[in-house]
C-alpha cells in the first residue's frame, strides 16, 4: 500500500476534498508545492500498525526531500457547506521519516474529538469520520495569508486578501492583525489597510514552528506590493476558472514566487 502522488489524488471519495482540489490544481499547472496523499484506507492501515503502509509512507516522505506539512483531508471537509475550520489538526515542519506516521495519526485523532463529532452532527454528517491526509513539502515564506475571491461579508465580486510575515497560520489563528487589501473584479486596488504584524510564525530547525518577534520597522510595513497583488489576482482568476466562483485560498510567497497551498469553496457554515 503506497501513498499516491498528490497530482494523482483526484478521487475525492478516497482522498478527500483538500487533496482532490490540490491534485486538480497541479494538473491545471497552478503553483502547488509537491506532495503525497494518503487515502482513507492507508490512514486506517497506519492506525492498525500495518508495517508495509508505514514503510511506504517513510520512503515517499524521504523522496519529497525536505520538511513537510501534514494536513487533514477528511471526506466532507472543505466542502461548500462545511469547512471544519479549526477542527482538524495541521502539523507543520515535520522533518524526520520516523515522525511522519505519528503526525498522520495525530491528524486522524483530531477528527475523532468530541468537538469535531459535534460539528459533524450540526452539519448533518455521519459522526464517524473517514480521514485522508495530505503530506506536502513545506514552503518557507517571506509572507503568506488568505484570499477570498468574493467579498466574504457582502458577496461582491471583489478579492479580499489578508497577509502577514512568515507562515500564514498566524493569520488563520488570529495571532496578528494582518494587512488587508481589497481588489476589484478586474484587479484594481480599492483598499489597503496595513495591520500590526508584531510576530511571525517560522519553522523551527528542530521541528515544528516558533514565534519570532518582527523587526520594528516591519511591524506596520506592507507585506504586499502592487506586483504581488497582481499575481494574487491572476491566481484567483485561474482558480475560479477551474473551481467556480467564491473561493477561499491559502497562499504563500517565498523567494518572490507565489504558491497555492489550499483552495476550497467559501463556506456558508463554519
Amino acid at each position: 500500500m503506497k501513498p499516491a502522488r498528490l497530482i494523482d489524488a483526484q478521487d475525492e471519495a478516497h482522498f478527500g476534498g483538500k487533496a482532490s482540489k490540490l491534485a486538480h490544481s497541479l494538473r491545471a499547472g497552478l503553483p502547488v508545492p509537491p506532495g503525497i496523499a494518503l487515502g482513507t484506507s492507508h490512514v486506517e492501515a497506519l492506525a492498525q500498525s500495518h508495517k508495509e503502509a508505514l514503510h511506504h509512507l517513510r520512503e515517499e516522505f524521504r523522496a519529497l526531500g525536505g520538511p513537510c506539512a501534514v494536513r487533514s483531508s477528511a471526506i466532507g471537509e472543505d466542502s461548500e457547506g462545511a469547512s471544519f475550520a479549526g477542527q482538524h489538526l495541521t502539523l507543520l515542519n515535520i522533518r524526520d521519516p520516523d515522525e511522519v506516521a505519528h503526525a498522520v495519526l495525530k491528524v486522524r485523532s483530531s477528527a475523532h474529538t468530541e468537538s469535531a463529532r459535534a460539528y459533524r452532527r450540526r452539519q448533518g454528517l455521519d459522526e464517524t469520520p473517514r480521514v485522508a491526509v495530505v503530506v506536502q513539502r513545506m514552503i518557507e515564506p517571506h509572507c503568506a495569508g488568505v484570499m477570498f475571491t468574493r467579498h466574504p461579508i457582502t458577496g461582491e465580486n471583489q478579492r479580499v486578501i489578508e497577509a502577514a510575515w512568515g507562515l500564514g497560520e498566524s493569520v488563520v489563528a488570529g495571532l496578528v492583525v494582518p494587512d488587508n487589501y481589497t481588489l476589484s473584479a478586474d484587479g484594481k486596488t480599492l483598499r489597503r489597510q496595513i495591520g500590526t504584524k508584531d510576530l511571525a510564525l517560522r519553522s523551527n530547525p528542530a521541528g515544528g514552528t516558533v514565534e519570532e518577534t518582527v523587526a520594528e520597522h516591519l511591524v506596520e510595513a506592507a507585506c504586499l506590493h502592487d506586483k504581488h497583488l497582481a499575481q494574487l489576482h491572476d491566481l484567483a482568476t485561474k482558480c475560479e476558472q477551474h473551481f467556480g466562483r467564491g473561493l477561499d485560498i491559502e497562499w504563500a510567497i517565498a523567494q518572490d514566487k507565489l504558491y497555492l497551498l489550499q483552495c476550497r469553496a467559501m463556506t456558508r457554515n463554519r
